[in-house]
C-alpha cells in the first residue's frame, strides 16, 4: 500500500523521518495523441545548436523578470532567450495596447542578436490574462475542478490563449496539476483538486486549450506548463516550499502520474516545485527530473525553475547552480542576478556540467520554440478587443454558474424568486469584485475592491430580481424586520502562495456576525462563500438555510445570481473533502477515517 505521511494537526510536532525509497516508480506512457517533436524541428534545433556559442546557450537558458531589466535592450546586451512578467510586473500603464508594445520591444531585441534566436515571453495567466486590466477573470481550479468537465476547461483555456495571445505574449506557468492533500496550504484553489484523477482529468484538456490540439497546431495557442513537479500539494501540514513526506507508490498515485498525462497531451514545458520530496528540494532531483521525467516517462519539452528557487538549494551559489543544471533544468527563472547567474554557469563548463548537459538544455528549448512557429513568418494575432470580450464574458459567467457547489438547501430554500419581496444582500464579499478573485488578479497577491472591471455578486442579485423586490444592501447584516430571504456572502480576503498558508481556516469573526445579524430579521438566509478553500463553518452551517460554496469566481459575478434565482441549476460537486473541525485537517477520500462535514463529490441541484 501507498504511504503518505499524514501529519497531525499539531503543527509544533517535527517531521517523520522520510521512508526509505530504494527505487522510484514511474507511470506507463500513454498512447500519445501528439506527435512532437517533429524531424524538422529537431533538425533545426540541431543545426542552430551547432552555431552558438557557450554564452549564447547560456543566454537561451536564462529568464529574467522584466523588472530585473534596464529595458528592451538588455535582452540583445544578454542575449537573453526568454523574459516573464510576475505577478504585478508590468508596463507603467496596464492597458492592454502598453502590454503589447511592451512585449514586442523585447522581442524586437532578441530578432537584434547575431543568432536572432525568438524571444520566449512567459507570464501566470492561471485563470484568464489575470494581470491586464480588463481581461475576463475566470473562476480558478478549485472551482473548474468542481465543474469536472474538460470541454469547459479546455473552452476557458482557449479563450484565456487568445487574450494573452493578443498581448504577445505566448506562454502561460499553467496548469497547476497539484493534489492537495491539506487545505491549509496557500495555494489550494490554484488546483482543481484533492485527487489526481481531478488533475488527471482536466490538466490535458487546460493544455489543449492553451496549446491547441498540438504545440503550434493552434493560431492563437500559446505554450503551456505543466506545474509543480512534483508533491507541491502534498507537503507537510500544507505548508508552502515544504516537504512531502511519501514512499515510491506514493508519489506515484497521488502526485506523478498526472504528468503523465500532461506529457501525453504533449505539454511543452513543466515546471519543478520549491518544495522537497522525502527531505530533498525538488530542484535537485535528477532521479525524478531526468531519469524519470525526461527518460521513463518520454517528456521532450524543456524544463523551466520556479522564480529564484535554485537559490533556495544548500550550499553556495556556486554549489546551486551546479545542482539545478545538473539534475535536468533547462531555464532559469528569476535568478536573484541573472547576470550571475549567466557568469556562474558559464564557469562551471564543462568541468562540473559537461556541454552535452548544456546542449541538451538549449536543443530542447531550441525544439520548443520551433514546433510552436516562432522560426517562422509571424503569425497574425487576435485582436486587442478580444481582451475582456462580451464571447469571453459570457463564458466565464458560464463557468461561473456551473462551477458553483450546493451544499446545503433546508426546505428548498433555493432557488429564490425573482419576484421575492424584500430581499437582504450583507456580507464583505457581496460587492468586491477583488474579493471573489482572490490571488493573481492584477497583483500577485490580489487585492480588495474595484481593481478589475466585472460584475460584483451584488451587482448581479441587482440584474436578477424584479421591479417589485425591496432589494436592501447592508454589509453586517442588519437588514430591516421582516426581510422574505437573506443572500450573505462571505469568506476570505485574496492571498497567493506562502501567504496564504493557514493554521486555522475558521470563518472571520465579522461573517459569523454578518450571518447572525440577517437571521435576527426572520429571514431564510443564504450563504455563499467566496474562498480558496474549504473553510470551517462552525454554527453557520447550523444558521444557513441555503449555503454555496462559490470559489474564487472572477470577474463575472452574474454567474451566482443565475443559480441563487433559478435561471441555471447547480450541477458542481466537490473537488474536496470539507472538514467539520481543523483537528480532521488532512482529510482526503479514501482515508481508513473519513467523516467529512461534506463528502469529496458532493454537490446538490434543484428539482
Amino acid at each position: 500500500m501507498p504511504v503518505e505521511t499524514k501529519p497531525p494537526i499539531a503543527s509544533g510536532l517535527p517531521e517523520p523521518a522520510a521512508p526509505n525509497v530504494t527505487e522510484w516508480l514511474a507511470p506507463e506512457p500513454g498512447p500519445s495523441a501528439v506527435k512532437w517533436p517533429s524531424p524538422r524541428c529537431v533538425e533545426l534545433a540541431h543545426s542552430k545548436l551547432a552555431t552558438l556559442s557557450l554564452a549564447e546557450k547560456i543566454g537561451q537558458m536564462t529568464q529574467p523578470d522584466r523588472g530585473q531589466l534596464t529595458g528592451t535592450g538588455d535582452v540583445e546586451k544578454y542575449l537573453l532567450g526568454s523574459v516573464l512578467s510576475g505577478g504585478g510586473s508590468g508596463p507603467t500603464r496596464n492597458e492592454p495596447a502598453a502590454w503589447l508594445e511592451m512585449v514586442d520591444g523585447y522581442a524586437k531585441s532578441a530578432r537584434a542578436t547575431k543568432s536572432a534566436i525568438p524571444l520566449l515571453y512567459g507570464i501566470d495567466a492561471v485563470h484568464g490574462h489575470n494581470n491586464v486590466q480588463g481581461a475576463t477573470i475566470f473562476p480558478h481550479n478549485i472551482g473548474l475542478g468542481c465543474t469536472r468537465s474538460p470541454e469547459l476547461v479546455e473552452r476557458v483555456a482557449r479563450a484565456t490563449a487568445e487574450e494573452v495571445a493578443a498581448t504577445g505574449i505566448d506562454w502561460t506557468f499553467s496548469p497547476v496539476l497539484a493534489a492537495v492533500r491539506d487545505e491549509r496550504w496557500g495555494r489550494t484553489y490554484e488546483a482543481f483538486g484533492e485527487t489526481s484523477e481531478l488533475a488527471e482529468l482536466l490538466g490535458p484538456a487546460a493544455i489543449r486549450g492553451f496549446q491547441g490540439p498540438k504545440l503550434g497546431g493552434s493560431p492563437t495557442g500559446i505554450l503551456a506548463c505543466a506545474k509543480h513537479f512534483i508533491g507541491d500539494g502534498g507537503t507537510w501540514l500544507g505548508k508552502d516550499r515544504g516537504n512531502a513526506i511519501v514512499d515510491a507508490q506514493a508519489a506515484l498515485t497521488l502526485h506523478l502520474r498526472q504528468y503523465q498525462a500532461a506529457v501525453d497531451a504533449g505539454v511543452g514545458s513543466v515546471m519543478v516545485s520549491y518544495s522537497s520530496l522525502n527531505g530533498t528540494k525538488m530542484h535537485a532531483q535528477r532521479g525524478l527530473i531526468t531519469d524519470i521525467l525526461k527518460g521513463k516517462m518520454g517528456f521532450a519539452g524543456f524544463v523551466v525553475s520556479d522564480y529564484a528557487a535554485i537559490e533556495q538549494l544548500p550550499g553556495n551559489y556556486t554549489e546551486q547552480v551546479k545542482s539545478a543544471i545538473g539534475a535536468g533544468v533547462d531555464m532559469v527563472m528569476g535568478a536573484k542576478t541573472f547576470q550571475g547567474f549567466q557568469s556562474t554557469l558559464a564557469a562551471l563548463v564543462p568541468k562540473d556540467i559537461p556541454m552535452s548537459r548544456i546542449d541538451d538544455a538549449v536543443s530542447r528549448i531550441l525544439t520548443v520554440k520551433c514546433e510552436m512557429g516562432l522560426f517562422d513568418a509571424p503569425r497574425a494575432r487576435p485582436p486587442l478587443s478580444v481582451i475582456g470580450s462580451p464571447e469571453h464574458r459570457t463564458l466565464a459567467r458560464e463557468a461561473v454558474r456551473r462551477s458553483l457547489v450546493l451544499l446545503v438547501n433546508r426546505n428548498d430554500t433555493l432557488p429564490i424568486s425573482s419576484n421575492v419581496s424584500r430581499l437582504l444582500v450583507a456580507g464583505r464579499n457581496a460587492d468586491d469584485i477583488g474579493n471573489q478573485s482572490g490571488g493573481w488578479t492584477i497583483e500577485w497577491q490580489g487585492g480588495s475592491g474595484p481593481i478589475t472591471t466585472g460584475t460584483t455578486i451584488l451587482q448581479g442579485i441587482r440584474r436578477a430580481v424584479g421591479p417589485t423586490t425591496q432589494l436592501t444592501h447592508v454589509r453586517d447584516g442588519h437588514g430591516p424586520a421582516g426581510t422574505e430571504v437573506a443572500v450573505v456572502v462571505i469568506g476570505e480576503r485574496p492571498y497567493a502562495e506562502g501567504n496564504g498558508d493557514r493554521s486555522d481556516l475558521s470563518l472571520d469573526p465579522e461573517d459569523v456576525a454578518a450571518v447572525k445579524n440577517a437571521k435576527a430579521t426572520g429571514a431564510k438566509v443564504v450563504v455563499v462563500l467566496i474562498s480558496g478553500r474549504p473553510m470551517i463553518l462552525g454554527e453557520v452551517a447550523d444558521l444557513a438555510d441555503g449555503l454555496i460554496a462559490a470559489w474564487l469566481p472572477g470577474s463575472e459575478g452574474a454567474g451566482v445570481a443565475d443559480v441563487l434565482f433559478g435561471s441555471e441549476k447547480p450541477t458542481g460537486k466537490l473537488g474536496f473533502s470539507w472538514p467539520k473541525q481543523m483537528a480532521d485537517l488532512p482529510i482526503n477520500i479514501g482515508d481508513s477515517h473519513y467523516e467529512p462535514l461534506f463528502a469529496f463529490g458532493h454537490g446538490l441541484t434543484y428539482p
